[in-house]
């Protein structure tokens, strides 16, 4: 029977040298050492020393990076945590995110309608230039430049009020000195000068249109 057992059971372990050899060397050193502890213990305690001088300081960085491993293992645990409860927590936002989404697509819509009112807009403005490029009796004007024909009708009313006042001024000035004048040579000076004066105040209306001309082809110079 003992024979059967024995053959079942090199049957069932197989044969590995390896294992038998590291055994074989770890009995060896557990009967040296009980043999050193028990005829020279003085030996023994110093390579006791030895041994724990060699594997202390191992041991002991080991343990330190054991326990950094563990709390990083913790605070990574957290942030799993944290992240779980906020995926369960979108659960319940969902409501206020179907909301969200219903906002946006009314945004959407509004802004295509105001494109297409825009579009249409222009749509129109073309279709009336078009229909209107025949009627040549109308000239409508540029509101793009309606700035500039207003200061050059205030010149030109301007010019035209100097020019009266400069006229009605020499006309008075004429019957005043007829009046006052006994000689005919002195009246033909005084209307000779009446005259000059007057050419003088269209050559100062002159200069005022032509600086007013040029201010507003410096203001369209810069606005372009």
């Amino acid at each position: 029977m003992d024979k059967k057992a024995s053959n079942k059971s090199n049957q069932t372990l197989p044969h590995d040298s390896d294992l038998e050899l590291k055994v074989k060397k770890s009995l060896e050193r557990i009967s040296e050492n009980i043999h050193i502890s028990a005829n020279e213990p003085s030996l023994a305690v110093y390579r006791l020393q030895e041994h724990v001088r060699r594997a202390l300081p191992p041991t002991v960085a080991r343990r330190q990076h054991v326990l950094q491993l563990h709390s990083q293992l913790q605070g990574a645990c957290y942030d799993v945590e944290y992240a779980l409860s906020a995926v369960h927590g979108m659960k319940e936002a969902e409501s206020k995110l179907v909301s969200i989404q219903d906002m946006l697509k009314d945004a959407i819509f509004h802004r295509n309608q105001l494109k297409y009112e825009q579009t249409r807009r222009k749509r129109d403005s073309s279709m009336y230039k078009r229909l209107s490029n025949h009627l040549t009796s109308i000239d409508l004007p540029d509101f793009h430049d309606f700035p500039d024909a207003l200061r050059e009708t205030a010149s030109r009313v301007e010019c035209a009020f100097q020019h009266a006042r400069s006229t009605y001024e020499s006309h008075t000035k004429k019957e005043k000195l007829k009046e006052t004048a006994n000689e005919g040579g002195k009246e033909e000076e005084i209307v000779a000068s009446a005259s000059s004066g007057k050419a003088e105040e269209k050559e100062k209306c002159v200069k005022q249109n032509m600086d007013k001309a040029e201010i507003q082809n410096d203001a369209n110079i810069s606005e372009s």
